[in-house]
């Protein structure tokens, strides 16, 4: 049960987050969902024992895919879509703990929060460039098919 809210969660933090960054209204939606899409990949991951940098890897290639294909469907910048549902990934309490842990004279646990944090952030960039190293033609494809597929099913229902 757990797991479902803190996905709800993640919806909900990036439609916020957004909001906070002036996506056009209609794609909050989108965003949210990706970005909850994108939380479950990692917390899935996670849960079959893997590092916190891998799942973060796995789960920003997911996001990256998913925003380009959310991009060509909706006809819209891939940014709008992979900036705001990254934010549920990014290591934002691994960059406060290393500089907590750097005012608090603690140098060993500052460098191992650091060294980890930077891996973390490593591995988004990977799997943002993985992601984005897919041809576009792809992505058209596969949006035209799945168009072409709810128009039918859409006909077939009138």
């Amino acid at each position: 049960m757990s797991m479902i809210f803190q996905v709800i969660a993640a919806i909900i933090g990036v439609m916020a987050f957004a909001a906070l960054f002036r996506a056009p209204r209609r794609y909050y939606l989108d965003c949210g969902i990706t970005g909850g899409i994108g939380w479950l990949i990692y917390l899935l991951v996670m849960q079959q024992g893997f590092s916190t940098v891998i799942a973060s890897l796995v789960a920003t290639l997911a996001l990256t895919i998913l925003s380009r294909m959310l991009s060509v469907w909706r006809q819209a910048p891939v940014t709008i879509f992979l900036v705001t549902s990254i934010f549920t990934l990014v290591p934002g309490a691994g960059i406060y703990y290393t500089a907590y842990y750097l005012i608090m004279d603690q140098i060993g646990s500052a460098a191992a929060k650091g060294l980890e944090t930077f891996k973390i952030a490593g591995a988004i960039t990977l799997g943002i460039l993985l992601g984005m190293g897919v041809p576009q033609k792809v992505f058209i494809v596969t949006c035209r098919w799945g168009k072409g597929l709810i128009q039918h099913f859409k006909r077939d229902s009138v």
